[in-house]
């Protein structure tokens, strides 16, 4: 089964709910990737990033969903403050050493990921976290 995701910048979560049927589009700055699970990847980079627990994020609501449903359709979700902040301060160095660890974490679930794809994946969604800051925007996730 394949998965579509694409990380977008957008001013709000009412302009983000509009890539709900179709995905960002050309609207929207955006990066596309696949077959990857983009809400556990989320939390897992926040936790690598800035801490605490991968459970208390979920708890927590993240990732907060803001338009669509979890089960068999499209989604879209947003990528939170903590998280963006973190990916547009982090230097390279940090991204990498993030992203190494994410494919441990991925490996040891039974799930492989390259880690130049994880490199490439964490290093874009920063690039897409600092472009959104300098707009004062969030960066927001879709899936299909």
């Amino acid at each position: 089964m394949s998965i579509v995701v694409k990380f977008f910048v957008a001013p709000d979560d009412t302009s983000a709910a509009l890539a709900l049927q179709t995905g960002p589009g050309r609207a929207f700055e955006s990066r596309s990737f696949g077959n990857f699970d983009p809400e556990e990847a989320v939390v897992a980079w926040e936790c690598l990033l800035v801490g605490g627990s991968f459970e208390e994020l979920v708890q927590a609501g993240e990732p907060r969903i803001v338009a669509g449903q979890d089960d068999d359709g499209c989604v879209v979700f947003a990528i939170s403050p903590r998280l963006l902040t973190a990916l547009a301060g982090a230097e390279r160095s940090r991204l990498r050493d993030v992203a190494a660890s994410w494919v441990q974490q991925r490996s040891e679930d039974g799930e492989m990921v390259e880690a130049e794809i994880a490199d490439e994946i964490v290093s874009e969604l920063a690039a897409l976290a600092r472009s959104a800051r300098r707009q004062s925007r969030g960066v927001y996730c879709w899936v299909a």
